[in-house]
């Protein structure tokens, strides 16, 4: 529904489709968990998941007859298949349709996704009684052991799911004509307002456009697709009057010129605001899908690690120190212990992003009271963000592409790289620390992923620094000149 080019492949050229990267199967296994523990409220059903095709159609009709719950029940009717992952006996011949999603709310994809199991099911004879989307509960402390009940919400969308269906014989009618296409059909750029997923599909039209291309506006979207369907490919190229606002204008300048923006101004009063000694931060957090340690939620972030540089005064070497968690208790009371021997009492704390270090801060506070006066009253309030300079374009290098991420902003103010680094994002670093502690993983495997970890974070760091110093080259460039 989302993307007419991705059912085309997904069923005429499957391998196209490009293997789960490390994150995707991430999201598969957390998924397969939750699907398992979502099996447990609901005792004595008949679980059909391992069967293949046709076995499970067959044992689903049998098992229709034994009036228990059953996971995965797979139904075939006019070429349409489909398979739910609870399906709950209700009196003596009605149904309830329970899909399990691993978010914590509803979403208007799961919706439609229902609707179609519901279509199927009635089309080959079942009463279906209600429709149920169970999904996680985002206010669920973790007590002791998991409790299945406990953690799930049943949201009934019942009446979400009959307006849904609505259209829906016209919708796969729709479908069928593009699999049936002889040829790939041409990527919609529509269709970018409502991806929701990984798309090679998607990889492949942006793969394809040039640099500088219309994509690359800053808050793009709706202007960005029509100025590429009225034939404009590049920023350059954008005509006038086009009504772009003052960050599009700087990057169509940019564009042009190919040479960078710099409102020295701005970034003169953001250096001059910074009060040393500087302790440029970055933290790691890893978010399993269920809660690892008491008093947890859901998705709730864990800090494990983090690197600090330390410059004292202007022009110093800066002093580099490190934190990264060993074992499998809970790491923030020690992570936060670190934070408070290390962050000294004055001076700013540098962060790129200020929103991710405040949150995981008083997160970790609220967990473990005896640090929410060190992090209200100091920590807090000493907080300065690198990423001020760069979101408002007060620094814009055309081959940052519109992004202001440190990942982008780097490579343009520095030649310092992650890009020879084992683990270079935050995503696997999370992954990783999560399987070296939790997972059955070899002594030395673990040092492995401990000194990469290491590494990774320690860039971060060192980013900043040298972002920093480059502000302060341009500024005092500019004065040289004038």
């Amino acid at each position: 529904m989302q993307c007419s080019k991705l059912l085309w492949i997904a069923v005429n050229d499957k391998a196209r489709i490009p293997k789960p990267d490390k994150e995707t199967q991430h999201k598969f296994d957390a998924g397969h968990e939750v699907g398992i523990l979502a099996t447990m409220v609901f005792p004595g059903g008949i679980d059909l998941a391992e069967l293949g095709f046709k076995e499970n159609i067959d044992k689903t009709r049998e098992s229709l007859e034994l009036r228990r719950p059953i996971f995965e029940a797979g139904f075939l009717a006019d070429n349409l298949f489909s398979r739910a992952d609870i399906l709950l006996p209700v009196g003596t011949d009605e149904w309830d349709i329970i899909e399990v999603k691993m978010a914590t709310k509803v979403k208007d994809s799961n919706v439609h996704d229902v609707a179609f199991q519901k279509y199927v099911y009635e089309k080959v004879g079942l009463k279906i009684r209600r429709s149920i989307l169970m999904h996680l509960d985002n206010s669920y402390l973790k007590k002791g052991e998991i409790n299945p009940k406990d953690i799930f919400v049943q949201a009934d969308i019942t009446d979400e799911v009959a307006s849904a269906m609505i259209g829906i014989e016209d919708r796969i009618s729709k479908m069928f004509e593009v699999i049936n296409l002889k040829e790939c059909p041409e990527f919609n750029v529509d269709d970018l307002a409502t991806i929701e997923y990984s798309n090679i599909a998607k990889d492949e039209f942006m793969g394809s456009l040039p640099e500088g291309n219309v994509f690359e506006l800053s808050r793009g979207g709706v202007k960005s697709r029509n100025l590429y369907k009225d034939g404009i490919v590049k920023i350059k190229d954008i005509p006038d009057p086009q009504k772009l606002t003052s960050n599009q204008e700087i990057q169509k300048e940019c564009s042009i010129s190919n040479k960078p923006h710099i409102d020295e101004k701005s970034i003169k009063k953001f250096l001059d605001g910074l009060e040393y000694p500087l302790y440029y931060l970055d933290f790691e957090a890893m978010t399993p899908t269920l809660p690892k340690f008491d008093y947890m939620k859901v998705y709730q972030h864990i800090p494990f690690q983090y690197s600090l540089h330390i410059v004292e005064k202007p022009g110093a070497k800066p002093k580099h120190i490190s934190f990264l968690a060993d074992g499998v208790s809970n790491p923030i009371p020690k992570f936060m212990q670190s934070l408070k021997d290390n962050l000294g009492e004055t001076g700013d704390i540098i962060v790129y992003n200020q929103t991710y270090e405040k949150s995981k801060m008083k997160e970790s506070a609220t967990l473990f009271p005896e640090f929410e006066k060190l992090v209200e009253d100091n920590f807090t309030p000493r907080i300065k963000d690198l990423w001020d300079p760069f979101r408002k374009f007060n620094y814009y290098d055309p081959r940052q592409k519109g992004s202001a991420s440190i990942k982008a902003v780097l490579p343009v103010m520095s030649d310092l790289s992650y890009d020879e680094l084992v683990v270079n994002n935050g995503m696997d670093a999370s992954l990783e620390f999560e399987r070296i502690t939790f997972g059955n993983v070899p002594e030395k495997e673990k040092d492995r992923v401990r000194e990469a970890l290491e590494k990774y974070c320690k860039m971060d760091t060192m980013a900043e620094v040298k972002i920093v110093e480059r502000l302060y080259e341009l500024v005092n460039n500019k004065r040289e000149k004038k």
